[in-house]
């Protein structure tokens, strides 16, 4: 039969089209749903990360950064309390204090100080070195040089007063490491050195008022008497000129022992010893500050001598083992496993938490942390000293 309509279909083959439709999206919709996960519940969906809320700050306590002028992080200013900007360096010559600058770009500097704009609070020192990097300056006797005059004394800290105002800046770190001793080829006087220190820091005080901070890196134990004279520095003797201590609590030992144990007597000192000179000398212990390596020891002389945690955490693990955990010292450590020995000890998130813990129970400030940049993207290290500090 001839349609009078050619346009349009009888009703049968109208029919069979429509089914053949019906049958082509069914089909579509069958081999798109193909290796899909089935439904999940909503109850039985994973729960997202949530975001970190940091603890709230805890007056009076300190969560300190070092950060360096090589370094390429721009710290994240709610997690920090304090920065010591890493370094400047003093400029000697013929044993006589010409003056100092920052070590690398004024820009990184500048990158710095403009934090305390998104962070009112946050405070920013200056820290000073023993050692000299500038192409433009050479050892010429620093720190010993420097200290051994009065006048040479008063020059540096109306250097660092002028430099304090026209930055807006926070304080001085003064990172002598240490009087009375080289071992890093500056120079040294061990007959004077311990004794101008304390005088220098007295002059940093008498020159900066109260109005700005005065800090010291310090080393494990009190000054020392050896053949020539003394040697690191007198705790008791500058103690009444400064405002807090950040204790270099690391580089404690090599491999194959911890350098930031907690308590260890293998290794050649340890966090409760260390802060056990401190307060034997009488200082306080809300002016104590524990230091926290961002990093693994592993050796002063072997080839890598360190490793930041960030590059621990992508070690080969055919190789390293590196979630190897001390119950006794508190802390994690790396080993080799074909042999299973002892590769390099260093911090993580959960010997943090303990450290807090311990310094917390004792009254100490907070945490200072050596260096910024050897976290990892996520900040796990940073995090976790604020919320150690900051724990009520």
């Amino acid at each position: 039969m001839v349609s009078l309509h050619p346009q349009i279909k009888p009703f049968s083959m109208r029919r069979n089209t429509l089914y053949t439709l019906l049958t082509a999206v069914l089909l579509i919709v069958i081999i798109q749903s193909c290796g899909k996960d089935p439904y999940v519940p909503e109850k039985d969906k994973p729960e997202e990360e949530k975001p970190y809320v940091p603890a709230e700050r805890v007056a009076g306590k300190v969560a300190i950064h070092y950060v360096t002028y090589y370094g390429t992080t721009i710290p994240d200013p709610k997690l920090i309390t304090h920065i010591n900007y890493a370094f400047a360096e003093l400029y000697v010559s013929n044993n006589v204090y010409q003056g100092f600058k920052l070590q690398g770009k004024e820009s990184r500097f500048k990158s710095i100080v403009d934090l305390k704009h998104v962070n009112p609070d946050l405070k920013v020192l200056l820290s000073f070195t023993h050692l000299v990097s500038n192409a433009d300056n050479s050892q010429g006797g620093g720190f010993s040089a420097m200290a051994k005059t009065d006048e040479g004394r008063k020059a540096f800290a109306k250097d660092c007063l002028a430099f304090i105002e026209e930055w807006g800046i926070d304080g001085i770190d003064i990172d002598w490491e240490f009087p009375g001793l080289s071992w890093s080829g500056h120079a040294c006087d061990p007959a004077v050195d311990v004794e101008n220190h304390v005088l220098l820091m007295k002059q940093l005080r008498a020159t900066l008022g109260t109005k700005y901070l005065l800090t010291y890196a310090g080393y494990v134990m009190d000054k020392k008497s050896v053949s020539t004279g003394m040697r690191y520095i007198d705790i008791a003797g500058v103690n009444p000129y400064v405002d807090y201590v950040n204790v270099m609590t690391y580089d404690m030992d090599e491999q194959p022992h911890h350098h930031s144990a907690l308590r260890s007597a293998n290794a050649y000192y340890d966090c409760v010893r260390a802060v056990a000179n401190y307060t034997s000398a009488g200082v306080p212990p809300d002016k104590i500050v524990l230091g926290i390596p961002f990093y693994g020891r592993r050796s002063f002389s072997k080839s890598p001598t360190a490793i930041s945690y960030k590059k621990i955490l992508t070690m080969d693990q055919a190789v390293y083992k590196t979630d190897n955990w001390d119950n006794a010292a508190s802390v994690p450590y790396v080993t080799t496993i074909a042999d299973g020995k002892f590769y390099c000890g260093y911090d993580n998130q959960q010997s943090i938490t303990l450290k807090g813990t311990w310094a917390n129970g004792l009254g100490l400030k907070g945490m200072m942390c050596w260096e910024y940049d050897g976290d990892d993207a996520k900040g796990t290290l940073r995090k976790a000293v604020w919320e150690a500090v900051m724990k009520k």
